[in-house]
């Protein structure tokens, strides 16, 4: 899938949405292991970004955070460290060998989309573990 179409395919991107909208979650299931930091936002459709993330080799930019395969503890505790600076062990799916799935859930049907190999440009960050640096973000 395109970068479009992966846009369309998520409608919502983790946003757990009220009424007819479509629900969709992004899992990555491959990518590379890192430790970064950066700042937890609020996207408008109801998901959740890194901002101003850094790891080990400098800055990152922006990840939209994302589940990892088989662990969505570690995602459900993000909603509480919005506005905060914290530092997340995860999978980054634009870096190596990356692999999402999106499934969405329209209440009607569901849908799974996968897209795997090169995926530079999709900065989703599949969540292992999160913990809390600051109460506050620069």
């Amino acid at each position: 899938l395109t970068t479009c179409a992966l846009s369309a395919a998520l409608g919502s991107v983790q946003g757990y949405t009220q009424g007819n909208k479509p629900r969709s979650r992004v899992i990555v299931e491959d990518g590379k292991e890192m430790t970064i930091t950066g700042c937890v936002g609020r996207n408008p459709d109801g998901g959740y970004t890194l901002t101003n993330a850094a790891g080990k080799d400098g800055a990152s930019g922006s990840y939209i955070l994302a589940h990892l395969k088989g662990d969505d503890d570690a995602f459900d505790d993000v909603k509480d460290h919005v506005g905060h600076r914290v530092e997340i062990k995860g999978t980054a799916a634009d870096k190596g060998d990356g692999r999402l799935t999106v499934e969405t859930d329209s209440g009607k049907t569901e849908t799974k989309s996968e897209m795997k190999g090169d995926l530079s440009g999709l900065p989703f960050l599949g969540i292992k573990s999160l913990r809390m640096l600051a109460s506050v973000c620069p």
